[in-house]
């Protein structure tokens, strides 16, 4: 279930705030969160009921180590047997349901290359990947680490821990939220008429963002990543067209998140901040995906030594943390080079900060963005394309190398009005429009008409678009 659909949004959601308003004004406090915890299942489970298993699975020895870790206070090697437990549970189950399959495939690929097909591992066990299962088991892993670290008290209602965890608007693509982050407000929090008005706002412009713009780059980047005879500009507008799909699709769906966590209470942190106006791969990780960016300094980053251990350390921290990060978004070697392709530059601007005292490359700032928004393009190349060997395919057409004739059909269907306006638009929203939490911070007539046209055109929008995916669903 998707929320730019008329499923979720005249039905499932009208139904789960009525359960929610229902079990907080009706039931006691210890179980006033039961409303949310029974519909975030149900958002859950709709695609495969027994994802919810799983993930009560998970949240069950979370639960259990973070009550183990705070009563062993005077127990170090209680504490840390407790936490360890919950971080191997986590990423032994987001390793076996991620990686067994690319983990097979790759030793199979290895040894048949090396023509030894006699060492081929034999498996008919494919594994189908749970939605969100990136998210939530970071989520749930941080809390009992913060805990063990004394940050927060493990919680001890069993139901607002599970709500917590499951929380159906940021579950399958975040942002990741910290426990610490919403510890008191699951306790308490204020439901007010602004906070809803605002809610509503970011929901509707991310509903926008997904509807008016994603979707339709999204239909532009799969004809370019699925041809195999594009001319230059028709794969430069097929990476410029997936740059706008992955940010309007993403960050449309974190708007979404955090408008109905108002509507519920909840203030979530944010998680874009215009990343495309970066001057630096190190300031685009500070804007890009914020909550995924503090979750890997936080947990593992730091905790390699960052930049505590020397300078040579550092780099090789810098360098692993996006190559996990790159393997995190999803089990397949082109993540990998595209996690090298942000750590290598990330180390080469640390180096350069280091001799120089520089923070930043010299030249004038909108050059030094323009070099930033080239390079992420290139590694976006690496995300998108279904292997190697097409994403090295994708970068010679783009420079004019490609073997293959382009054909005026693909061009056709590419350059067409409809996705040229779709495109422009993408472009000055990126660069020149206000980010949807400096837009929404402060609501006037004029921007509630505005956000409430731009929410009737996309749910029209989606009686007519038969493409409607959440790229971020499949991590």
């Amino acid at each position: 279930m998707v929320f730019s659909s008329h499923l979720f949004i005249f039905y499932f959601l009208p139904a789960a705030l009525a359960l929610y308003a229902a079990s907080r004004r009706w039931l006691p406090k210890p179980t006033q969160h039961l409303g949310l915890l029974i519909a975030s299942y149900f958002f859950y489970g709709w695609a495969n009921p027994a994802f919810v298993i799983l993930m009560l699975f998970s949240t069950s020895v979370d639960y259990l180590c973070g009550l183990v870790i705070d009563r062993a206070e005077h127990d170090p090697g209680r504490r840390k047997a407790a936490v360890t437990v919950s971080v191997l549970v986590n990423l032994g189950l987001l390793a076996f349901f991620k990686y067994f399959n690319f983990g097979i495939d790759t030793w199979n690929a290895t040894f048949a290359t090396l023509g030894l097909e006699g060492l081929r591992a034999e498996s008919v066990l494919r594994i189908t990947l749970p939605l969100g299962i990136s998210f939530y088991t970071f989520q749930s892993m941080s809390y009992t680490i913060d805990v063990y670290r004394g940050r927060c008290r493990a919680l001890r209602n069993p139901i607002d821990f599970a709500a917590y965890v499951a929380m159906f608007p940021q579950l399958v693509a975040g942002p990741i939220i910290r426990f610490q982050e919403v510890a008191d407000q699951l306790q308490e929090r204020r439901h007010t008429l602004a906070k809803s008005a605002r809610g509503v706002a970011f929901f509707s412009l991310g509903l926008a963002k997904k509807v008016l713009l994603a979707n339709p780059c999204g239909k532009v980047a799969d004809l370019a990543f699925e041809s195999h005879a594009l001319g230059v500009l028709e794969a430069w507008l097929g990476v410029f067209a997936y740059a706008f799909q992955i940010y309007f699709d993403f960050s449309g769906y974190s708007d979404m998140a955090i408008g109905l966590g108002l509507i519920l209470g909840f203030r979530f942190p944010k998680n874009f901040d215009s990343p495309y106006r970066s001057a630096s791969i190190t300031e685009f990780w500070r804007r890009w995906h914020m909550s995924l960016s503090r979750w890997l300094r936080d947990y593992l980053y730091i905790p390699l030594g960052g930049n505590r251990r020397g300078r040579a350390r550092t780099y090789v921290n810098l360098m692993l943390v996006m190559l996990l990060g790159g393997l995190w978004h999803g089990a397949a070697w082109t993540f990998v080079v595209w996690g090298a392709i942000h750590g290598s530059l990330l180390a080469v601007e640390r180096l350069h900060r280091d001799h120089t005292g520089r923070p930043t490359l010299p030249g004038p700032r909108p050059v030094r963005i323009a070099a930033t928004f080239l390079v992420v393009l290139i590694s976006w190349v690496f995300f998108r394309a279904p292997d190697l060997g097409r994403a090295v395919a994708y970068l010679a057409d783009m420079v004019g190398w490609g073997n293959n004739p382009e054909t005026a059909l693909v061009a056709g269907m590419m350059l067409a009005p409809y996705y040229l306006t779709c495109l422009s638009l993408a472009a000055v929203i990126t660069w020149c429009a206000p980010q949807t939490w400096d837009f929404t911070e402060r609501l006037t007539p004029a921007k509630a008409v505005l956000t409430l046209m731009l929410f009737a055109t996309s749910v029209v929008m989606m009686e007519t678009q038969g493409y409607n995916p959440f790229i971020y669903f499949i991590f």
